[in-house]
């Protein structure tokens, strides 16, 4: 019988000036960059100085690893990036600074390139012999859509060397989580990441001397389902944009409510979702005509929402010219405090948006950029940096006060924007053919009746 019961080791210490940039990080990451960060079951997660292999889906490119490192405040996670986000010099030694470690592609660096794999996996061997915690997203690539691709065995492979490189004397743990978002790519949403059931790996040491491959295809189905139950799992790929619509809009907000869950409630929203998920797939396996109509209607609905440049909310009853004039109002109201915010914070929407034009092809990274943008460039320039000059001329009080209002006037500027985007469709909705608007709410309400 092995002996599994020695003490945690003590992780390697982490130096002042890292820990300080981490701190500054997580509290520009959280409450202004997003709203609220969920993180249900991560009392769960072992102790640091336990080799952890903590296994994810990859939703959201850069995003993803930074939360969970921004999460697991009380160790420095490991992860693994696409070497050629180290090529820029900064850029690399500050992801570094954060746990990253350079991984190498043969399609993208060439055989050649894949070589210098083999010092990342010797990193990777280290931190776990020193009681760490590895990062990995298996699926090898973020993926657009809500759903999980195939996982490659790489991180069993890494959590079981672990294992022998250690004789078999201590206990190696894989831990499944997933990610979850209200939005891949815009500013001010929420982000939950769940912590599923540790697998220790130590009951399975004896057989996967003698079976490895076997052993590890089993351990590599529990993470695998762990995994799928943590997320929105949408496989009927012939219909994702139906079902996103439906999910996302009052169908998906009435059919939370009808389970007594809450929709503006990002874990309960997901419950929905996945029961929303699942529901549609038992309706297209049994009443493939049911599920059809109601997806051909969503089809529908949400191209004429598109053609009137409009949200699907504005098509509620008691939407007239009473409210929007009650809006315009309020907008008119609220521009002056909305010009100065935006006088003082416009380097923080505005450069995301010109590096993400010039740069990103792809959409699902310009989540990373906004958040990289404003945690690197914009914030330090525009909220730190006129602390430091008012303090260098004696202006405490006024640097105090800049420093306690910068964060508040972001946020400001950016919901006055999002009301503002609101009233646009309102108008739209106002000023809009009325067969057509009718047309629309007679669909809406078409589905809103289906209690599926």
């Amino acid at each position: 019988m092995q002996n599994n019961t020695q003490q945690p080791l003590k992780p390697r210490n982490r130096g002042w000036a890292a820990r300080l940039f981490r701190r500054y990080l997580q509290t520009i990451n959280h409450p202004i960059y997003f709203r609220h960060i969920y993180t249900p079951g991560r009392e769960r997660m072992p102790a640091d100085g336990n080799p952890v292999v903590l296994v994810s889906n990859h939703q959201n490119c850069l995003i993803d690893p930074l939360e969970l490192v921004f999460t697991l405040s009380d160790r420095k996670p490991r992860f693994l990036a696409r070497a050629s986000v180290f090529k820029n010099p900064l850029l690399g030694r500050i992801i570094r600074s954060l746990g990253a470690l350079p991984t190498y592609r043969a399609r993208v660096d060439g055989l050649r390139g894949v070589t210098k794999n083999k010092g990342t996996l010797e990193e990777v061997a280290k931190s776990l012999a020193h009681g760490e915690t590895v990062v990995l997203y298996p699926e090898g690539q973020h993926q657009n859509k809500r759903w999980l691709g195939p996982l490659s065995p790489a991180y069993l492979k890494m959590a079981f060397g672990a294992a022998e490189d250690a004789g078999f004397e201590r206990e190696v743990y894989i831990m499944p989580t997933a990610n979850h978002y209200s939005h891949y790519r815009l500013p001010r949403e929420d982000v939950m990441i769940t912590f599923g059931e540790p697998i220790a790996l130590s009951p399975y040491y004896e057989r996967y001397k003698e079976q490895p491959r076997e052993v590890m295809a089993e351990v590599g189905e529990l993470v695998k389902g762990q995994i799928e139950h943590l997320m929105l799992n949408v496989e009927d790929l012939d219909n994702y944009a139906a079902i996103d619509f439906l999910r996302t809009g009052d169908f998906g907000a009435e059919w939370a409510a009808r389970h007594s869950l809450k929709a503006d409630y990002l874990p309960e929203r997901l419950e929905a979702d996945k029961l929303l998920v699942a529901r549609l797939k038992e309706l297209k396996e049994n009443e493939p005509e049911v599920a059809e109509e109601i997806f051909d209607n969503a089809r529908k609905l949400e191209k004429g929402i598109r053609r009137l440049g409009i949200r699907e909310w504005l098509l509620r009853d008691g939407r007239g010219l009473g409210e929007w004039l009650l809006f315009v109002l309020g907008m008119v109201v609220g521009l002056a405090p909305f010009v100065a915010s935006l006088g003082c914070t416009w380097p923080v929407f505005a450069l995301p948006l010109l590096v993400n034009k010039l740069f990103v092809k792809d959409r699902q990274f310009r989540g990373s950029i906004n958040l990289a943008v404003t945690l690197l460039v914009t914030y330090p320039l525009c909220g730190l940096l006129p602390v430091v000059i008012m303090l260098c001329g004696g202006n405490l009080l006024g640097a105090l006060g800049y420093l306690l209002l910068f964060p508040l006037m972001i946020i400001y500027a950016s919901n006055y924007m999002r009301w503002g985007a609101k009233l646009l469709g309102y108008t739209r909705l106002i000023f809009a053919p009325k067969g057509k608007v009718d047309e629309l709410r007679r669909m809406r309400a078409f589905l809103l009746k289906k209690h599926i």
